[in-house]
């Protein structure tokens, strides 16, 4: 099966069909993947600071309570975070981000893109 236009793989999609070459009476895939023959994919998604630590913190098969024995920070706010009850703030995205192995940034800022925001 060929990838097709709009055909996702990682953060790219097929911007044009890859197709099948033909090897005497089997019929192979093409398989070239390159930058060049994918674009960016789009957004589709918008998450907030609380989904970004919920999420990150799942994927790390993290519960909850872990997260409390890792930051010293209570269950209670790390779910009022979560839930984006409260603001996570500058100090606890720190801690938060050293415990869950990635950089503040990514929690604080979760859709942000280069160039797409300007400070004026």
């Amino acid at each position: 099966m060929p990838l097709s236009p709009g055909t996702t793989l990682g953060p790219y999609t097929a911007v044009r069909d890859l197709g099948h070459k033909h090897h005497g009476s089997r019929l192979s895939k093409e398989i070239a993947v390159s930058k060049k023959m994918f674009g960016r994919a789009r957004k589709t998604v918008d998450v907030s600071v609380g989904e970004s630590v919920r999420i990150i913190r799942e994927l790390q098969e993290m519960s909850q309570n872990d997260l409390v024995r890792m930051t010293g920070i209570p269950q209670s706010t790390i779910s009022a975070v979560e839930n984006d009850r409260v603001n996570l703030g500058v100090e606890r995205a720190k801690v938060i981000a050293r415990a869950l192995k990635c950089h503040p940034a990514v929690l604080v800022f979760p859709g942000w893109e280069l160039g797409k925001d300007t400070a004026a």
